[in-house]
């Protein structure tokens, strides 16, 4: 299944720390699937940087600029 492709499919996600100093980005899906991630901080703050960029991306798609770029108040 590609990033691009719906799917029917439902699930939960919880973002938190752990008592060993991680970020764990835990999914749980239909079907019993249970998918805990975990990150050190460094690499959690890249993924919310990631995730960041998309939203704005997926501003700039929504509202049909290119680019993500969001257009400019009084032009």
């Amino acid at each position: 299944m590609g990033i691009n492709k719906e799917s029917d499919i439902s699930a939960n996600l919880q973002i938190g720390p752990t008592s060993a100093g991680m970020v764990r980005i835990y999914v749980e899906a239909e079907g019993g699937i249970e998918l805990p991630l975990d990150f050190d901080p460094e690499e959690a703050e890249e993924i919310a940087e990631e995730l960041r960029a998309a939203a704005e991306a997926a501003r700039g798609m929504a509202d049909g600029t290119k680019g993500g770029a969001r257009p400019k108040k009084g032009r």
